[in-house]
């Protein structure tokens, strides 16, 4: 009796472990790390929450595509995963019961759970919603399962609003492996505009009244991470002739001691020749420029001209009393750690000299701060000078070669264009040309039924 009672236990023993690997039951330890990962999750997406709420329903099924793809792999890696291991949990607790030829006794819990199953009633169908909740409900359910991928993924993505210059706007999905460059390729291809170097992706901050043009080289996620919670700024997809000025133009910034008429009579191959020169180098050379810009001090009003000499290393300015030489010159700040933005009516705001003005900051820094340097100039032409010779002293190479990759992108899609516009034409029948360049009559096409002369009186009558 007590061999038969032993046997016994061992066999419910075997048979609730059985239970536990199929996953009828969850250690309690980790229902609290999950719970804990649950709330983690929803503290860490507050903010892409509201903004997959602003998005319209064909904006949010396209993210939900894009999310699809890419975890489409992870999915099933996963659900691989699961089944191979439950196929082997159930290999290794069967095998007693596959070699004995008699049933398993049923314990008493199973027989408990049986009968309350069998006695328990069918759950009721959902009741049907109004249209306008049932809309609601699966734009929630969307949102619910693009958090859920969300968490999944390993990547931190953004969603992001594009403004065009037409008023209407883009949703992208953007990633941490994305450049600027990447981003307005993407754009290009929803825009189906061209694809001029012209382009750029720009930042706006209302509050500073502020815009940056963002490098073709950037990581876009990064200076929008930096964005506030309540941050009124946007992204603009927009047209900016002065975005690689410095390479269409060379001698403006390396001769603008230079006559103004002289710089302007300068030829193709002279500007290629200073190009090589300045950037084709062991080393990048800056361009020497330097002259009287006005400067907002710190915690004052008043705005007083200094002399400025722009470096590699960053700007410089003459003290009072001093000279330009290189052991009076005060480093006013360097360039590595700050961005240049241009600024929108600083004379009305800050009573600037003029609406010529920039400002020197660190990305991280949205609103006021004593940390912003002001410095505003006399005409547009030297704000143009200084804010792309900046760009130069800063990012050096690197935005030449942003240039040329722009130049072969935009010859490539052109050339490919007007390939795929050439009409079809047979080899045996090749088109002939006039000498004006017109097709001979006899190729044209026929004109429409409503461009056909009327006959002449009395045709058909029997006349």
């Amino acid at each position: 009796m007590d061999d038969i009672d032993s046997m016994f236990t061992d066999l419910l023993g075997e048979m609730d472990l059985l239970t536990q690997s199929l996953g009828y039951k969850m250690d309690p330890s980790g229902m609290s790390s999950s719970s804990q990962r649950e709330n983690n999750f929803s503290i860490r997406f507050t903010d892409l929450n509201e903004s997959l709420n602003e998005l319209e329903d064909h904006d949010l099924d396209t993210l939900m595509a894009d999310l699809g793809s890419d975890l489409a792999d992870t999915e099933e890696r996963l659900n691989a995963t699961k089944t191979g291991h439950v196929h082997t949990q159930q290999h290794k607790s069967g095998y007693s019961t596959q070699q004995q030829n008699v049933p398993a006794p049923i314990s008493l819990s199973q027989m408990s759970s049986l009968e309350s199953s069998s006695f328990s009633l069918p759950p009721e169908p959902p009741k049907p919603l109004p249209p306008g909740e049932a809309e609601a409900q699966a734009k929630t359910d969307k949102i619910k399962l693009a958090l859920e991928k969300l968490k999944e993924a390993k990547v931190k993505k953004l969603v992001v609003k594009v403004m065009m210059s037409d008023g209407s706007s883009k949703t992208l999905m953007v990633d941490e492996r994305q450049t600027v460059r990447d981003v307005m390729d993407n754009l290009f291809e929803k825009t189906h505009c061209d694809y001029s170097t012209d382009w750029s992706l720009c930042e706006t901050n209302p509050e500073l009244q502020t815009e940056r043009g963002f490098e073709d080289h950037e990581y876009l996620v990064e200076p929008l991470s930096a964005w506030t919670r309540d941050s009124k700024n946007q992204i603009l997809f927009l047209l900016r002739p002065n975005k690689y000025l410095f390479f269409k133009d060379p001698q403006i910034f390396y001769l603008w001691k230079k006559d103004q008429k002289c710089i302007n009579e300068i030829k193709e191959r002279h500007k290629e020749l200073l190009l090589k020169e300045n950037f084709d180098g062991p080393s990048l050379i800056v361009p020497d420029l330097e002259g009287l810009l006005y400067l907002r001090e710190d915690g004052k009003k008043s705005w007083k001209r200094r002399y400025f000499l722009l470096r590699a290393s960053g700007i410089y300015y003459v003290p009072k009393g001093k000279t330009k030489t290189s052991r009076d010159l005060a480093c006013f700040i360097q360039l590595d750690k700050v961005n240049i933005y241009t600024t929108t009516d600083y004379k009305q705001k800050y009573k600037a000299p003029t609406d010529f003005c920039f400002i020197l900051k660190h990305p991280q820094i949205q609103k006021e701060s004593q940390y912003i340097r002001f410095l505003c100039c006399d005409d547009e032409l030297t704000l143009s000078l200084w804010v792309n010779s900046i760009r130069i002293a800063k990012y050096g190479a690197t935005l030449y070669k942003n240039y040329q990759m722009a130049v072969r992108r935009a010859s490539t899609i052109s050339s490919t264009l007007h390939l795929t516009s050439l009409p079809a034409s047979s080899p045996s029948t090749p088109t002939v040309h006039r000498a004006n360049g017109h097709t001979p009559q006899e190729d044209l096409p026929e004109p429409p039924p409503y461009f056909i002369l009327p006959p002449p009186s009395g045709w058909g009558s029997g006349v």
